[in-house]
């Protein structure tokens, strides 16, 4: 069972992003919260004002981040899953994701929708698309959505079409 964040300290960064210290971490971590807020509807709406967003504090014994004396409020797992979404896909990433899933560089690439090149280029060292990393990390948290696309590709050469 996954063990669950806590929140030592918390400040705004801007409008929309704060910078969080989790429990047992001596580094600070952005989140930026936008998408959280703006499909949150009239309940988050006040959280778009960046004076209301600035007064964010440590809630619940470092489980959650609460504002306007705890009426709005997000809990720390969300929060954390958030952070770990945001994080940069960098190629050791798309190395261990295909080492996880046991996909060929061509099943990797088919899966994706890009090329075989385009694949390898994100092996080497390129950037991820945001898209390409949500369905990447979409698939380690639940297998079915690869295996729900998933078109292994078979062994060995193609065999002539009988009509030619």
């Amino acid at each position: 069972m996954e063990e669950l964040p806590r929140i030592e300290a918390v400040a705004a960064e801007g409008p929309s992003t704060l910078r969080i210290r989790w429990r047992g971490k001596r580094s600070f971590e952005s989140v930026n919260l936008i998408g959280w807020i703006v499909t949150g509807g009239d309940i988050l709406a006040p959280l778009r004002d960046p004076k209301v967003f600035a007064r964010a504090d440590v809630s619940a014994h470092g489980t959650a981040i609460a504002w306007d004396n705890d009426d709005l409020a997000i809990d720390a797992l969300h929060l954390k899953r958030l952070a770990d979404e945001q994080k940069p896909f960098d190629n050791k990433a798309v190395r261990n994701w295909q080492a996880t899933v046991k996909l060929s560089n061509n099943e990797a690439a088919d899966l994706l929708d890009v090329s075989v090149s385009t694949w390898n280029t994100y092996k080497a060292d390129a950037t991820v698309p945001h898209c390409v990393a949500m369905v990447m990390r979409a698939s380690l948290r639940d297998p079915l959505l690869m295996q729900a696309h998933l078109r292994p590709r078979a062994t060995g050469r193609p065999r002539k079409n009988a009509a030619n």
